[in-house]
């Protein structure tokens, strides 16, 4: 019977604790948006489009460079190299 007398105003105080943490967390603006992160990960962009760094858009319309020839051919026609 002697341990209510602990454990009473220990519960008490441990109410009073969670109840400031809980109000804390509201007037810090902890639970202002509950789905905003739970919709940006599903419609997170898995292809970089050309405004983000570590873009790689390649111009399928661009004329290709022209291919370096092989080193035998080069020295076929009597170049150095």
């Amino acid at each position: 019977m002697d341990i209510l007398y602990l454990l009473i105003p220990l519960s008490v105080v441990l109410v009073f604790a969670v109840g400031a943490v809980f109000w804390w967390a509201v007037s810090s603006g902890q639970f202002d948006d509950l789905e905003g992160p739970a919709h940006r990960i599903l419609m997170d962009d898995d292809h970089p489009g050309p405004d983000r760094p570590g873009s790689s858009i390649v111009d399928i319309n661009a004329t290709p460079s022209p291919s370096p020839q092989p080193l035998s051919r080069k020295r076929e026609r009597g170049l150095s190299g």
